[in-house]
């Protein structure tokens, strides 16, 4: 019965607002924090933990996209456009200034988000699928500047090189330094996004996207919101692009092109558009989907493929994988994996009975 609400009494006001009421979500969330804190870092080889990496830098990433397209109803075909601005803005602060990532982090972010802001001004006037082509514009535009304009981007190539993080004066250099560096801005954007979500803010949003008339009619400011709905998502993604420069050593436009703003989209769609563990599970299926497709037609796809065939299969099978995962979740269950999970645990909720 633990699981259950039954017995589970608040007596105060901050009780009955914490993230997780149950005696059992507490557990279960203390279980996942050891695991991934001292388990998962001492028992897991290198290239594992490399995984784990790129799943941290991809749940910041599919957080501030669900924020503005899942909460907000905003929809965003740029999101990688943001987030190559935060990276070449913490790049060339760590190589011309030589500043710490503590700074060029939030700078990064902080530029995105203005960015955001910019992209987001006619979204008071347009909506759906001409908000999408007006953020896919962006992408554009912005991936045009970085390419023409040296200053920002470093040369001909658009690649800046940027030395790792340094903690106390040590350099972050292997995968399992680099793997607390990124879990603690995981869970700093997870925890984050909760309290958002639930904050009048957050209520703003979804009140936006279910009827934004009815919204702006019981007093919601609705531009001030969608601008600051852009802004959260962008600093997000600015974030997740600092991030990804500090994990690969490089800034690199070709890491944020078109086809990353669609790998996101496919995160919180199949993950569960408006939910924080959706946006989690969207993460970490459309990053280990690739891995998991190369290790299967490596195993079997030997016999009728040879090497460089493979290697040419594997990225479009991918993408093929991608659309057609997106036409399913849509028409079968469009709340994605997220609505699975909860179906699992109303079912453990209810057991033995039926209702």
């Amino acid at each position: 019965m633990i699981h259950r609400e039954c017995g589970v009494y608040k007596t105060s006001y901050a009780a009955d607002m914490a993230l997780y009421p149950l005696p059992v979500a507490r557990w279960t969330v203390a279980a996942i924090a050891a695991l991934l804190l001292v388990a998962a870092p001492l028992a897991l080889h290198e290239y594992y933990l490399s995984i784990f990496n790129l799943v941290f830098i991809a749940i910041v990433g599919a957080l501030g996209l669900n924020i503005l397209v899942g909460y907000t109803g905003q929809i965003s075909i740029g999101h990688a456009a943001f987030m190559s601005v935060g990276a070449y803005m913490a790049a060339n602060l760590a190589v011309r200034f030589g500043l710490p990532f503590w700074i060029t982090l939030p700078a990064g972010g902080l530029m995105a988000a203005l960015v955001g802001v910019v992209v987001g001004i006619p979204s008071l006037r347009i909506k759906g699928l001409y908000l999408a082509i007006a953020t896919l514009a962006a992408q554009l535009i912005i991936e045009w500047t970085i390419n023409h304009v040296p200053w920002i981007s470093g040369g001909v190539q658009a690649s800046i090189e940027v030395p790792r993080p340094a903690l106390f004066g040590t350099p972050l250099k292997t995968q399992g330094q680099l793997y607390f560096f990124l879990l603690f801005f995981a869970a700093l954007a997870v925890v984050a996004t909760l309290n958002l979500v639930r904050s009048r803010i957050g209520r703003a949003f979804v009140a936006i996207r279910d009827q934004d008339i009815a919204a702006e009619i019981i007093g919601i400011d609705i531009f001030r919101y969608k601008l600051l709905a852009f802004a959260v998502s962008s600093f997000y993604a600015g974030v997740t692009g600092v991030l990804y420069t500090y994990y690969l050593g490089i800034a690199n436009y070709e890491i944020f092109q078109i086809t990353t703003s669609i790998d996101y989209l496919a995160m919180v769609i199949i993950g569960g558009l408006g939910s924080v563990l959706g946006s989690i599970f969207g993460a970490i299926f459309v990053t280990l989907l690739p891995i998991v497709l190369r290790l299967v037609m490596e195993a079997f796809g030997g016999l009728a493929f040879s090497e460089s065939e493979l290697r040419n299969l594997v990225p479009n099978l991918r993408l093929f994988m991608f659309g057609a995962l997106i036409i399913v979740f849509l028409v079968v269950e469009p709340e994605g994996l997220n609505r699975l999970w909860r179906n699992v645990r109303s079912y453990f909720r209810v057991w033995p009975f039926s209702y």
